[in-house]
């Protein structure tokens, strides 16, 4: 493994220079922002929308089974509205995209812009953490949010026809597959279908609610936050337990802060306060009618799937394909995010480089990483085996997503206190509204798992251990060769008297600024010679998304042919070296990759008793470091044109 390896990955952008300062557009000013704005019902809004099939359901014959009367289905239904705008309208999209990072969003786009302020305080490091752990709780996600959409969507079938039922594990398998599949073709051609099948979608979901609110208006008494109250105050203890289900309607709130950068602010905030938003409530409430206008026992029959019940059984069936379409497309927002988070966490150092390909010529987010497609894949699978149908899975939902949200609304107070500087008159009342309705839906899924929600913590434990060690392993191998490092000015002057130079340019890779590179030191050990160029190369990744075309080199001539070069690149941006040297200031001459070798250091990790990490962390790093993938794919070297030298260090 090269020392550069430790401090870059693998990004989607094209070769093309200018896709490396891409911005993504905001909509402002420009007539393009419905067109925008639709195009962000069709890729964002996905996960969020496909909770009517199971949100209202859960409270009622979930883990902790509410009596289907007026008080509840009014309380229940009071809540969701009020969870969707707390939480979805205030925190997230008025508050949370207001900070974004040249762009993006999420938890680490995030802790990227505060660390910065922060990182001199004894708080920097917690900050980093609660943001790693965020990323790791997006796994378990990642997983269920498929499993559960698709089943929730083929068990329509069940309404159509009862018969059924022994074909929807089958179906929902095929499916699954099938969307990890054809996940190496990417999305850029099925793309164009998003927007106008979740248009249909949404469009349904309002017209199936307006239907049944015509019949029984009453029920909009609920938007009215005393039927909420009212609930608690009757059912202390399972007002409390239902939040665990309420909360279902809100999945995918995170998302919608981390698919910013995709669309700008001002187009997400038209979709969601303008057409999803309306539609979501809509249903629900319709839902919430169509329970009310029933009697007891048709009332219980149909809170067994309310969603396909909304609509007259000549049109379930088409309901059912609709809405399959629509879990695909949420599964595939969701699956896509995976990539794009996971992208972001190899450039920030959490996650050694995975092999990663580029499935669009022109848009930059469109990439596919294989090791995390079979993995979710393998996940699913596994999930949908165990947890046999949507219900149950519904049990193992929550927790990762309350937890996401309860560590954003942490580093909302850090950022609103530090960097935004609120005055605390009005920061603290505001934050401590966020902190009980979040921690009271994490506290609530909390009492679920042991009924599934152990899935995701597993998960999310996992990865949050690679992660973790893999930061913390690089950080120990970078001061491990450091503390040996000769100085390169040094270097160059003795070198150049000592060893015979040949034509052409060498490039060693670096993982520091300091000292020489140990392929430098093997290749003039062994081999004797120096080329006439000798370029040692640092690729730094920053904490914005993207940098600068002037920011992107530094050079500092150390006189006898030698340089030192330091290469700059955003967290999104891809880490393309040939293409960026063809745009490098002149060392000497111009780059040619036909006279130019890449000289890398492949480190062979030895445990030892080393302060530093635990033994089986540091077994564990060496082995993500043998698996890592290859840096010639990575830094996208020229096959023909490298060289790897090897040593063992002891970390």
């Amino acid at each position: 493994m090269s020392d550069s390896s430790a401090d870059t990955s693998y990004v989607p952008t094209t070769v093309d220079e200018s896709h490396a300062h891409y911005r993504p557009k905001d909509g402002h000013g420009s007539g393009n922002i419905t067109k925008l704005a639709l195009g962000a019902v069709g890729v964002v809004f996905g996960d969020i929308g496909t909770s009517p099939l199971y949100a209202f359901r859960e409270t009622f014959v979930g883990p902790h089974p509410l009596a289907i009367d007026e008080l509840h289905v009014l309380g229940v239904v009071s809540l969701i509205f009020w969870s969707m705008t707390l939480v979805v309208s205030i925190q997230y999209v008025t508050i949370l995209m207001r900070a974004d990072n040249k762009g993006q969003g999420g938890s680490l786009a995030l802790v990227a812009l505060i660390s910065g302020a922060i990182r001199k305080s004894g708080y920097g490091s917690l900050v980093v953490l609660l943001g790693v752990f965020a990323t790791s709780l997006f796994y378990g996600d990642s997983m269920i949010t498929p499993a559960v959409s698709v089943l929730s969507a083929v068990e329509g079938l069940t309404v159509v026809q009862a018969d059924l039922a022994p074909f929807v594990l089958p179906i929902a398998l095929v499916l699954l597959v099938a969307l990890f599949v054809v996940q190496k073709s990417g999305t850029a051609k099925i793309g164009a279908f998003f927007a106008p099948v979740m248009v249909v979608y949404f469009t349904t979901l309002a017209v199936l609610g307006i239907y049944h609110l015509v019949q029984m208006p009453e029920v909009l008494v609920a938007l009215n936050p005393w039927y909420a109250i009212q609930f608690f105050l009757t059912d202390k203890m399972l007002g409390f337990l239902a939040l665990g289900s309420v909360v279902l309607a809100v999945t995918g709130a995170e998302a919608l802060y981390s698919d910013m950068s995709h669309f700008g602010r001002g187009p997400m905030r038209l979709s969601w306060f303008g057409f999803v938003m309306p539609c979501l409530l809509i249903n629900y409430f319709g839902q919430a009618a169509m329970i009310l206008g029933l009697d007891d026992a048709q009332a219980a029959v149909a809170m067994e799937n309310p969603f396909f019940n909304l609509a007259p059984e000549s049109l379930r069936l088409p309901l059912v394909i609709l809405a399959t379409a629509a879990t695909f497309i949420a599964s595939q927002a969701v699956i896509s995010g995976a990539f794009s988070i996971t992208h972001q966490a190899m450039q920030l150092g959490f996650i050694p480089r995975l092999s990663t390909r580029h499935t669009s010529e022109h848009e930059a987010g469109q990439i596919y990483i294989p090791f995390i497609n079979w993995a979710l894949m393998t996940g699913v699978i596994v999930l949908v085996l165990v947890f046999e149908n949507s219900s149950n899975l519904a049990s193992a939902y929550g927790i990762a997503v309350t937890g996401a949200m309860l560590i954003d609304t942490c580093l909302m107070g850090v950022l609103v206190i530090v960097l935004w500087r609120w005055k605390l008159w009005l920061a603290i009342p505001v934050l401590v509204l966020f902190f009980v309705v979040d921690g009271a839906y994490f506290a609530a899924n909390a009492a679920k798992v042991p009924d599934g929600g152990w899935f995701p913590l597993l998960i999310g434990g996992v990865a949050f251990t690679l992660l973790t060690t893999w930061n913390k392993g690089r950080h120990l191998m970078r001061q491990r060769m450091t503390e040996a490092a000769l100085p390169l000015n040094v270097f160059a002057k003795s070198a150049h008297g000592s060893a015979a130079r040949v034509p052409g340019t060498a490039i060693f890779m670096a993982s520091t600024n300091m000292g020489v590179p140990s392929a430098l030191l093997h290749n003039i050990k062994h081999n004797k010679v120096l080329h006439e160029r000798v370029v040692v190369l640092t690729v730094e990744v920053q904490d914005a998304p993207y940098v600068e075309r002037d920011e992107r080199f530094t050079v500092v001539d150390l006189g006898q042919g030698f340089y030192r070069m330091t290469l700059r690149y955003g967290f999104m941006e891809e880490t393309d070296i040939p293409a960026a040297l063809a745009h490098a200031p002149m060392c000497g001459a111009p780059f040619e990759m036909m006279k130019t070798s890449f000289f890398l250091s492949r480190q062979t990790l030895v445990a030892s008793e080393r302060p530093g990490m635990a033994i089986w962390r540091e077994k564990l790093f060496a082995w993500m470091m043998r698996n890592a993938a290859s840096a010639m794919e990575f830094f996208r070297l020229p096959t023909n044109r490298v060289v790897e030298l090897g040593s063992q260090l002891e970390i």
